[in-house]
């Protein structure tokens, strides 16, 4: 299957006005395009504008959606905070595909436009579910506590709709953040800092959807209805399609190329089919094929890592062989070094694993957390305990114009690193925060639980314990500033170590370690789960919070979260960057 769109027959685009985007950018129609008249700034924050009224929708349904399903849908705790975990999971997962598709076939443009339509069917039917009376459960009995269970259809209704979105959002996520940062030329060094700066200000973006929908949205939610607190996030997204939609014209378009999992898989094996070779030696012909470089215009260097694939490079008996039987026995040095930098990922992605199990449990245990506590904040009037997840986005939103416009410009004076720190020390120091925010977190709990006992509240789930939900806030900055280091710079790095022809992919890499992580999250506390009911010990999850043991679990992540800190900065220490070679404008020849 050929890419559609945008159809790029000449990717390579002579330099002859400086008003033309060297990095081999497009309009719709595969047209280059002017510097001036698209991308850049006014295209980057129209983009940012589009994923701001999308993060609105997406947080509108999943900041609060382990209430829902423990008080509408009649799940218990662990249960609640289990399906809210694979459903996080799975829609952390899907951006791989939404990345494939992008980047092989149908270019992250129309992968967006064709996403947010899926998206928003599945929020149609979220608000239906919550609305009408014969898709929803009835409605508890306040005297007697007696709350009907849904029936199957109801459940199924609801799930079918929930993982609608969870798909919309598969091909949405990863291609908006890669689209918005196609929008500056990496060959012009004053757009190649603009980008620096779009990958700070992203999620300044993302936490201001956020704020809004843990604010508004979730009040709305437990004290109006469901309906309308999911009717809101489907208004949202109608919005940012339409204005992503309106523009189209500003755009500036990547190429979409062959299927990055093929050209990985032409290394290999071409790589086998010459194991018997020796690794290059001087005067071996290096098959160079213009073909390999549709869609880019940098070459890699090559570098001394996973030598074993440089065989793939190696020219012989070429004289009569067909192109098609060509890209399966022989590679060029940039298809080969594409292949070495997606292995040199790997051990890093790995080791920030821990990081997207810690990350799942800000909404789901910190809500529940909240829930039992005293959530007054101005006489009687109560807010969700869910809206405490705007003290993260608070935290993004003040740190991000500090850390760009401060930070940066002092550490880059002292390092002489355009970004300040290198990206692996700035995911470092985040990793590092969310140590201290699940140890914090536990000790919280452990106070919670003290007060309950001190006045006589074990046995009464349903009463308010008398210390404000505020103890939590520190908990919750402290993931702020984690988000601030670690998210941003897994996004920034995710998306700059990548080849130029899988940064969709990049992206949906870095997605998927919150993903593994929600999965993570969940088997571990089925694990738990299975061996506190063999022991007969006190359940951790119990649905009576007051005789759970959530301190347990904070402390247990702590430990786990530094274990993998140690493993991650012993294989920081020995990463290789990106070797580029740029301004690659004619076609190279086997030499």
């Amino acid at each position: 299957m050929e890419p559609i769109s945008p159809s790029c027959e000449s990717p390579l685009l002579s330099h002859v006005s400086t008003n033309i985007v060297k990095d081999g950018s497009t309009d719709l129609q595969g047209r280059p395009v002017s510097r001036f008249l698209t991308g850049g700034w006014p295209a980057s924050l129209l983009i940012i504008g589009v994923e701001i009224a999308e993060r609105l929708a997406y947080y509108g349904i999943s900041a609060n959606l382990i209430t829902y399903l423990t008080n509408v849908m009649q799940q218990t705790t662990a249960t609640a905070a289990k399906n809210v975990n694979v459903w996080s999971g799975v829609a952390s997962m899907l951006p791989l595909l939404g990345a494939f598709v992008a980047d092989s076939y149908l270019g992250r443009y129309w992968t967006i436009l064709l996403s947010s339509l899926v998206y928003l069917l599945g929020l149609i039917c979220l608000t239906l579910s919550a609305s009408l009376p014969s898709f929803s459960p009835p409605p508890c009995e306040d005297a007697s506590y007696f709350c009907p269970r849904p029936s199957a259809f109801q459940v199924g209704f609801f799930f079918i709709s929930l993982y609608l979105v969870a798909l919309g959002q598969g091909g949405h996520k990863p291609c908006l953040q890669a689209f918005g940062a196609d929008q500056f030329d990496e060959e012009d060094p004053t757009e190649r800092k603009y980008k620096i700066s779009f990958f700070n200000w992203w999620p300044f973006g993302i936490c201001s959807g956020l704020f809004v929908s843990v604010s508004v949205i979730l009040y709305i939610q437990e004290n109006v209805g469901w309906g309308l607190g999911f009717g809101i996030p489907t208004m949202a997204m109608t919005i940012a399609l339409t204005v992503f939609f309106c523009g189209t014209k500003m755009y500036r378009h990547k190429c979409p190329s062959t299927s990055p999992f093929i050209r990985i898989a032409q290394v290999f094996v071409a790589a086998i089919r010459k194991r018997n070779l020796s690794v290059l030696s001087q005067g071996q012909r290096v098959y160079v094929n213009q073909d390999a470089f549709r869609g880019e215009t940098r070459k890699l260097l090559p570098t001394n890592q996973f030598r074993f694939l440089d065989k793939a490079t190696v020219a012989i008996d070429l004289d009569h062989e067909q192109k098609t039987s060509i890209d399966w026995k022989l590679c060029t040095i940039t298809q080969v070094e594409e292949v070495k930098l997606v292995l040199r990922l790997l051990p890093i992605w790995v080791a920030c694993l821990m990081y997207g199990v810690v990350y799942a449990q800000s909404p789901t245990f910190f809500t529940k957390q909240g829930s039992t506590m005293d959530r007054r904040i101005i006489g009687d009037f109560k807010i969700p305990a869910a809206t405490l997840q705007s003290f993260i986005s608070l935290s993004v939103i003040v740190l991000v114009p500090v850390y760009d416009r401060i930070f940066v410009p002092l550490a880059r004076g002292i390092t002489g690193n355009d970004r300040g720190i290198t990206l692996l020390q700035r995911i470092g120091v985040g990793m590092f925060s969310s140590i201290l925010s699940m140890i914090i977190a536990a000790m919280t709990e452990m106070k919670r639980l003290q007060a309950a006992k001190e006045y006589g509240l074990i046995d009464m789930p349903n009463e308010t314990i008398p210390l404000s939900i505020f103890w939590l806030v520190p908990q919750y900055i402290l993931f702020g500033i984690s988000e601030v280091f670690t998210m941003i710079g897994l996004q920034d790095y995710f998306y700059d170590q990548m080849p130029d022809t899988m940064r969709s992919l990049g992206i949906a890499l870095y997605l998927s370690v919150l993903g593994i992580g929600s999965f993570l999250s969940s088997i571990l506390i089925s694990i738990i789960e299975e061996l506190n009911s063999r022991g007969k010990r006190q359940d951790w999850f119990a649905n009576n919070l007051n005789k759970a043991h959530l301190d347990y679990f904070y402390w247990l992540l702590a430990a786990l979260s530094a274990l993998f800190l140690g493993i991650y900065v012993s294989f920081a220490s020995c990463f290789i960057y990106k070797k580029v070679e740029s301004n690659v404008c004619k076609d190279e020849e086997i030499h």
